[in-house]
Formats: structure tokens, C-alpha cells, sequence
């Protein structure tokens, strides 16, 4: 996706113990639309502290966590089908929000943001819940929060969304590529 904005990035990785940052953000009272955006600077800090001091100075380090949010509680990754099945059944009928936090870092800045964009889920029906157990019973759901990729199956699942398509991917490029040009120039 970052390939709409440019061309010129390479993808770099470092572990985090992100369900342990998230448990302590909820902890101490974090509000959980705003938790995406603690492990994204946690993501980008991890990737920025390890770079060799000449090239702090010359890039740009990213940092994205998209969470699924209803009533207040992140929805993770499930662990198993039970777990997706029971996540897609309580966001069936109800609009869940989709949080992901964004994280920039330069040697001169850091700048944090959330985009939300609401997601609205066909009704629990005997269709949907059909859908659900299928779905439930490929790959797709268990490497993604709230058990659904809307880029994938899981479009089938939703009814509406309100806002950006590319935030419930896992990006909002065109937000990114606005916050980027001001951290650039």
C-alpha cells in the first residue's frame, strides 16, 4: 500500500511485545481508539533506535497498528476459530470501528496519528452466520484484528463502511502521504 505514496522504502521489522504494551496502555487508562497509535510509535521507535546514527539522518520510519474497536474493546487476533467466530458474531449487525494508529519518526520529529473509520456489518442472519462458519474455516481470519480482512472474504461480512477503504486494509495512505509531506518538507 505504501507504494502509492512511493516508491522508495524497504520494510523493516523488529519484535515488540506488543500484547504486553497493550495491556499496560489499557491498564493505565489508554483509551483503546487510541491504544493503535502507542504501539505504532513503539513499532517505529524499535525500527528507529537500532538504525546507525548517519542514517537517523536521513529517513523517515513508519509505523502503522490497526485495531478493531467495538464498545470500547479491542478486538486482537483470534487464536482460533472459536475466537474468530465469536469476534465476527458480536461485530455482526453492530458498526465497529476500525483504528489504525500511525507512527513518524526523523531525526527532527515525531508525529502520531488515528484514523477511524466506522464499519458496518450485515445483520446475524442465517446467511451471515453461514458465512461466518466458512469463513471462520479458511486461513484468512487468523492473522488479522477482529478476525477479518475486507480486502479479502471478509468484504463479504460488511455491509458499509464510512471512510477511508485503505485504513480497514491496515494503511490510510492518503492520510499518510498528507502527514508525510509534512514531516519532509
Amino acid at each position: 500500500m505504501l507504494s502509492l505514496i512511493t516508491e522508495d522504502f524497504e520494510i523493516i521489522t523488529r519484535e515488540v511485545d506488543e500484547r504486553s504494551a497493550e495491556i499496560e496502555m489499557e491498564n493505565s487508562g489508554t483509551p483503546a481508539a487510541l491504544v493503535s497509535e502507542g504501539l505504532a510509535l513503539l513499532k517505529a521507535k524499535a525500527v528507529f533506535d537500532d538504525l546507525p546514527e548517519e542514517e537517523k539522518k536521513q529517513v523517515l520510519v513508519i509505523g502503522a497498528d490497526t485495531s478493531v474497536i467495538l464498545d470500547n474493546e479491542i478486538f486482537g487476533k483470534p487464536g482460533d476459530k472459536d475466537e474468530a467466530v465469536s469476534m465476527l458474531t458480536k461485530l455482526s449487525g453492530r458498526t465497529h470501528t476500525v483504528a489504525t494508529g500511525v507512527a513518524l519518526i526523523t531525526s527532527e520529529n515525531v508525529k502520531c496519528f488515528t484514523e477511524d473509520t466506522p464499519v458496518e456489518f450485515y445483520g446475524l442472519d442465517q446467511f451471515q452466520k453461514d458465512l461466518i462458519e466458512r469463513y471462520c474455516s479458511g486461513k484468512e481470519p487468523y492473522d488479522k484484528a477482529g478476525a477479518y480482512g475486507i480486502q479479502g472474504g471478509g468484504a463479504l461480512l460488511v455491509k458499509k463502511i464510512d471512510g477511508d477503504f485503505s485504513n480497514v486494509v491496515g494503511l490510510p495512505v492518503s492520510r499518510l502521504a498528507r502527514e508525510m509531506e509534512t514531516m519532509i518538507y
